[in-house]
């Protein structure tokens, strides 16, 4: 077949058209078992071109096999939905094909991310000596973090210093921390994890305590990653209470706001991450909660030297032209780094900020629709609270983890289970901003009605 632009965005076309009337009509796509897709789909790759006519519908099928992220009844990761603004963003990125390391490759789009980033610095009242960039997503953004966190110390102790270095975090943490941990040289062993409250907080007076007994160990705590919107219960953690106890250890505060992070748009709901003018770096992902396309991630730090320090190298290949404030490579880990900016910036400019506040406090109020039908029915049982957009719940006495795999796997709902403490749930989070209160009440219904029709075959607890 030939090389046709032209040709292959018609096809584009017409099997997106084809797959949004199907996500409709099938919002759960076939349960393939991971065995059994060689037998399903053709995936194998040959020696030979095959026919226009083969190609397409190859891909016809892959398509409408493949998880449906985006629907209605998709509720089983920290992401749904998607936001068509942002959608042709990056279908513009793509066509675009930037990379994002220098001026002279990606010309105004570089303003375009800059643009975004001093936008945050505002938001959460960093000054004009803040810095940002758009890692690959939460992981790179606290490993990122932590590398900083890392260099700053031993730039201010030298390297004389033969203290082992402690990093903390939330015994509810993303599981990125231990790996950056590692990849950064902290190694896993000099990681504490703080133990939580009942809200799934950490708990001020157990980090505190854990800080002066590393010190009386002859240890240097350096690092705190805390979170707004941890991964199960999406707990946000008191920013305020912390930050005084970081600022009196001379440690590190990073605000893992991945899922959460986004409430800094909110009136209503910032108050949540109140205190993050105390943090040194911060970051969110736009593809959790906003609708954007994986991956949409930004980092910001208070100082953006701290960003140069840690990651500018000299390279007279690639730094010809501009000074360093143009020259995104700089102060980013990739240096072939993809557009991820104009995605996020496409549908900040079509909505604006109030629009972008009108989709977190809608999705809120899915998740208080969603909470207040838990608690008021005898037959649930709920572990979360307010102020979240993660419900986690058991429904009569059926094992949480059996039930999601029995519904994923008879095409009916994806919906994922959690764990906090000795207490296992199914875990439904509302971050679809197109999902309206009806959405929900059809995703319980769904799963009443199967749990009624085959309570015999579901697992007790």
């Amino acid at each position: 077949m030939l090389n046709n632009i032209k040709d292959d965005l018609q096809l584009f076309d017409e099997l997106v058209t084809l797959f949004l009337e199907d996500e409709i009509q099938n919002p759960v796509a076939e349960y393939i078992n991971p065995k059994d897709v060689n037998k399903v789909l053709d995936i194998t790759l040959q020696e030979s071109a095959i026919s226009k006519v083969e190609y397409k519908k190859i891909l016809k099928k892959l398509l409408l096999k493949s998880t449906k992220s985006s629907s209605k009844l998709f509720f089983n990761q920290l992401f749904g939905g998607r936001h068509s603004k942002a959608v042709l963003g990056d279908l513009l990125a793509v066509i675009l094909n930037n990379s994002m390391a220098t001026y002279k490759i990606a010309g105004p789009q570089v303003s375009i991310e800059k643009e975004i980033l001093s936008k945050i610095y505002s938001l959460i009242g960093y000054n004009n000596k803040a810095g940002g960039t758009f890692p690959t997503g939460g992981s790179m953004s606290n490993f990122m973090s932590l590398v900083m966190a890392r260099d700053k110390v031993n730039a201010i102790y030298n390297k004389s210093n033969k203290k082992r270095l402690i990093a903390y975090s939330s015994e509810n943490s993303h599981y990125s921390i231990s790996k950056n941990a590692s990849f950064s040289g902290i190694g896993k062993e000099n990681v504490r994890y703080i133990k939580s409250d009942q809200y799934g907080r950490i708990c001020k007076d157990n980090f505190e305590n854990q800080i002066n007994d590393d010190i009386s160990n002859g240890f240097l705590p350096f690092y705190l990653n805390a979170t707004a919107g941890t991964t199960v219960l999406c707990a946000f953690d008191n920013i305020e209470e912390l930050a005084p106890i970081c600022r009196k250890h001379d440690i590190w505060m990073h605000l893992d706001g991945a899922f959460g992070g986004a409430v800094i748009f909110s009136e209503k709901y910032k108050y949540l991450v109140k205190g993050i003018n105390f943090t040194d770096s911060f970051c969110f992902n736009a593809h959790k909660t906003l609708g954007a396309p994986i991956s949409t991630s930004l980092l910001v730090v208070k100082d953006k030297n701290d960003l140069y320090n840690s990651f500018n190298n000299s390279a007279s290949y690639l730094y010809q032209t501009h000074d360093s404030d143009f020259n995104l490579g700089q102060t980013s880990f990739e240096c072939g780094r993809r557009n991820n900016a104009l995605k996020l910036w496409t549908m900040w400019k079509a909505i604006g900020s109030n629009g972008i506040a009108n989709i977190i406090n809608h999705e809120f109020k899915l998740a208080n629709f969603a909470r207040n039908y838990v608690v008021n029915n005898p037959h649930y049982k709920v572990f979360s609270f307010e102020n979240s957009l993660a419900i986690c719940f058991n429904y009569k006495n059926f094992d949480p983890e059996d039930l999601c795999t029995k519904l994923y796997e008879n095409n009916l709902l994806m919906v994922g289970f959690g764990q906090f403490h000795a207490n296992k749930f199914i875990r439904l989070v509302t971050v679809n901003g197109e999902n309206s209160t009806d959405n929900l009440s059809n995703f319980f219904q769904i799963l009443e009605e199967y749990c009624e029709r085959n309570e015999a075959n579901i697992k007790k607890v």
